[in-house]
């Protein structure tokens, strides 16, 4: 049996989240990138908090990380992590 370190996540699609990128030391796990989550967190803590909008949020993290993420994903993640936005 494979040791996993306790941060990775399982793959489970296609798609890699953002923040994450694959680790080919352990097959079907995602190695999470520290920096890129950090900054995805302080991002969305904003929008939860009505401090800036989806956009600023997504154009933050473009020139923050050089990675995109739509507008969508954004708020996907928000709901995700906080509870539904816009009730």
């Amino acid at each position: 049996m494979m040791f996993v370190p306790d941060n990775y996540i399982k793959r489970t699609s296609s798609t890699i989240p953002f923040g994450y990128e694959l680790d080919v030391d352990f097959d079907g796990y995602l190695k999470p990138i520290p920096d890129e989550l950090a900054i995805l967190n302080e991002v969305a803590e904003s929008v939860f908090h009505n401090e800036i909008s989806l956009g600023i949020g997504v154009d933050w993290l473009e020139a923050e990380t050089g990675k995109k993420l739509s507008r969508p994903g954004l708020k996907k993640y928000v709901d995700k992590k906080y509870g539904r936005l816009g009730k």
